[in-house]
This record gives C-alpha cells, structure tokens and sequence, in this order.
C-alpha cells in the first residue's frame, strides 16, 4: 500500500507546485498574514474534494457535458481577468502597504515632541491611549468572508485544477485498482502539504517585503500572470 500512496503524494505535488492563481493568492496571504489557515484550509479542502470527485468516477460524466467545461472556462477567465486589475491597481495606485506585526506604532514621549499639554478627556470616556494597540484592527486587514469568497472562486472557476484534479488525477488513480483510495489519499496529503507550507512559509519572504515599492512589485507580477492565465484560457489553442 506504500507505494500508491508515494504516487499519489508524487503525482499531486507535480501538479500543484506551478506558478498559478490559486498559489499566488494563497502566497500573497501568507505575505500580508492574513487569515492564512482559513485560506489554506480552503484550498486543502477544496483539492480533496476534487481529487475524490476523480476517483469516483466523475470525471467521465463532466467528459460528456463539455458545455460545462465551457461554462466554467469563460468564468474563470472573466474572474482571473477581473483579479488581475485589481491587483494592478493596487500597483499602481499603493496603499502604503508594507509587512508589520498588526500593531499601532507606539505613541511618541511628550519629552521627544514640545507642545501644550493634550486636553482631558470628558468624564466617562476612555482616552485612546489607554486602549491597548494589540485590540486595534489592522487598518488594511480584509474581513474573513470576501477573501474566503476570493480563494473558492480562484479554486472552483479555475478550469485547470479540473482538467489536473479531477480528470487527470482520477485517471491514473483508478489504474491502481482497489488501493485507488490510497493513491488519492497520497494526492491529498500532497495538497495540504504544499498549501499550509506555501501559506505559512511566505513569512520567510518578510525582510524581502517591508516597502511599499515591493509590494506594488508583487501586485504588478500578480496582475500580469492573472490576465495571462485569464486570456490564455479562451484563446483557441
């Protein structure tokens, strides 16, 4: 049973280790540290699916409705497309982005900075520096559910992970006979491997990233390979 497990693990690594979408997204997560198991777990999650979508036997019914394909392949390029703006926008238009550790920047001494004495706060109220930094949002981090949202499309409209995922990987799963189901188990170990290691692992890329010119470097390369892959997958080949 060793060995369809390390072909599957092998084979689901092959195909997932590529310069894509769904890998930039989740590395781009990874380098903001924002809500990176979530988007990991999504993209885990997702790929078992998938993969078990393949063994199954379902890929043969999606080889007879190519409609759908179509469907899903004018989709997912009008999405990538419509990504890839985004993302050059924010290349060219920055925030002011950089990495930091999600805290306010603490408030300067009064003997540092001559000035009148700030004025007390009316009875009552909480003056603002006593709110502790730790409990302020980020003033750039994105809520939970739109990038949830984002990472299921760049998944689920993504035509390529059907054609690798389900069709591909569920081919040469069934050519194991019974210990198919190993073979897919070794794929989807592969996925969560890469994906929380490709999340997590961004961190190591931080000194690379504290100025804003980097990041409007990341979302320029970003919005190229976005619109690339969104145009290549309507363009008749």
């Amino acid at each position: 049973m060793l060995t369809p497990l390390l072909a599957g693990l092998g084979l689901g690594l092959s195909l997932i280790i590529a310069i894509g979408a769904q890998n930039l997204f989740v590395l781009r997560q990874g380098l903001r540290r924002e809500h990176v198991f979530a988007v990991a777990a999504i993209c885990a999650v997702s790929d078992a699916l998938l993969i078990a979508l393949g063994v199954s036997g379902i890929g043969f019914v999606l080889a007879g409705a190519p409609w759908l394909i179509d469907a899903v392949l004018w989709a997912g390029a009008l999405f990538l497309v419509g990504y890839g703006v985004l993302a050059a926008r924010r290349a060219w238009r920055p925030s002011g982005e950089v990495l930091g550790d999600g805290t306010a920047a603490p408030a300067a001494d009064a003997g540092d900075i001559p000035g009148p004495a700030s004025p007390e706060p009316p009875r009552g109220t909480v003056a603002a520096a006593s709110v502790p930094a730790a409990v302020v949002a980020p003033p750039t981090a994105k809520r939970l559910l739109p990038v949830l949202l984002t990472c299921l499309a760049l998944t689920w409209l993504n035509p390529h992970v059907y054609l690798d995922t389900v069709f591909l990987l569920g081919t040469v799963a069934n050519t194991h006979g019974e210990a198919r189901w190993v073979f897919a188990a070794g794929a989807m170990a592969a996925s969560v491997l890469w994906f929380f290691g490709l999340a997590f692992g961004a961190r190591a890329l931080g000194r690379w990233l504290s100025t804003p010119r980097a990041w409007r470097i990341l979302d320029a390369v970003i919005a190229v390979v976005m619109i690339v892959l969104g145009v290549s997958l309507v363009l008749p080949h």
